[in-house]
């Protein structure tokens, strides 16, 4: 069982920059794939980036690509997302989520966060 939880969402100004953590319990966090997603008003939830067990690994969205950082600290049991020249239609809730197997389908993710609200102003 794998619990996690995400901070450092807020209000943030378009062109700015915020950071997203997210805290892993238990002791499987260094072997297991890590990734954040988001939903906004109105959609489904689709990925923003993803980590394999080695950090050696990442995909990002269209979206996000030169602008989001996905890293992660397997003495910290933490992951991150750094979340550059924002932009509005950032906007969203954004959902830390571990799989044992990897992939960039929300169902290919076996535990998931609370959500962390991200808001970009205009």
């Amino acid at each position: 069982q794998v619990q996690l939880v995400e901070s450092g969402g807020g209000l943030v100004q378009a062109g700015g920059s915020l950071r997203l953590s997210c805290a892993a319990s238990g002791r499987t966090f260094s072997r297991i794939f890590m990734g954040w997603f988001c939903q906004a008003p109105g959609k489904e939830r689709e990925v923003v980036a993803t980590i394999s067990w080695n950090g050696r690994d990442t995909y990002y969205a269209d979206s996000v690509k030169g602008r989001f950082t996905i890293s992660r600290d397997n003495a910290k049991n933490t992951v991150y997302l750094q979340m550059n020249l924002v932009k509005p239609e950032d906007t969203a809730v954004y959902y830390c989520a571990a799989s044992w197997n990897g992939g960039v389908q929300d169902t290919d993710y076996n535990y998931w966060g609370q959500g962390t609200r991200v808001t970009v102003s205009s």
